[in-house]
Order: structure tokens, then C-alpha cells, then sequence
């Protein structure tokens, strides 16, 4: 997606299922925040018929570059035959928050992960008698 910076929708029929796919979104770094709303009713066609029903929306902040990876993974999570996915475009915003939004839905960088394990050694002489 030609776009930098993302506001992604969906919506689910429980809080479980906006929490669980709010929170996988985010473990993979593919939005930088969700936010979950609710609940909320909804009217909308449905197989020829007008249909009302309670959801929850999730609302993640992403990039253009993980967009299309956030829709598989929204895909792959929800129960609905075919759940929302909207996209707008983020046409502004503060740097230093569009700036995090970059920084939290880039895979790190493994070195930088290490738990410094020579930190956490003891020293058996130390520890003896």
C-alpha cells in the first residue's frame, strides 16, 4: 500500500475475539496500537436480509508496508465469513508518534534482544564458602 502510515478497522461479535486479535496483531508487530470499541449495534445487509447485530471494533495503527500482512492475520483469526477491513490513510500526524508507529512494526533486531547472559552467570568462586 502506497500509503506511509494506516488506521486499519475491523469489527468481531465479542470483546474476546477484538482482544485476541488486537493482541496478535500487535505480538507480531504488525500494528504499532489496537484499540478496541464496544460494544457498539451494527445494521448491514447480509445474504439479501437486514441484519442487526452487537460488535466490537478494533482499531490498529499500522504502516502501508505491514497492511497486507495485518489482513492475513485478521483473516486467518476471525470468525466471520467475511469480516471488515478498512483502511484509511494517516494524512498527518505528530513525528514523534508516526515515528513510533515505524519503530514498534519493525522487527528488532535479534542482536539487540540478548539477555547479556554474561551478566547474568555467577561466578562459582565467588559464591563457595
Amino acid at each position: 500500500m502506497s500509503h506511509p502510515y494506516l488506521q486499519v478497522t475491523t469489527t468481531t461479535d465479542s470483546r474476546e475475539e477484538a482482544a485476541a486479535i488486537a493482541r496478535a496483531a500487535v505480538e507480531e508487530r504488525l500494528a504499532a496500537c489496537a484499540q478496541l470499541f464496544g460494544p457498539m449495534s451494527s445494521t448491514y445487509w447480509w445474504e439479501g436480509e437486514i441484519e442487526t447485530a452487537e460488535e466490537w471494533m478494533v482499531l490498529f495503527k499500522t504502516t502501508g508496508v505491514r497492511f497486507e500482512e495485518l489482513v492475513v492475520l485478521i483473516t486467518d483469526r476471525h470468525s466471520y465469513e467475511t469480516p471488515e477491513i478498512i483502511a484509511t490513510p494517516l494524512v498527518a500526524g505528530s513525528a514523534d508518534y508516526l515515528s513510533w508507529i515505524i519503530d514498534q512494526t519493525t522487527d528488532p533486531d535479534p542482536d539487540d534482544l540478548s539477555d547479556d547472559e554474561d551478566d547474568l552467570e555467577i561466578d562459582d568462586e565467588e559464591t563457595a564458602g
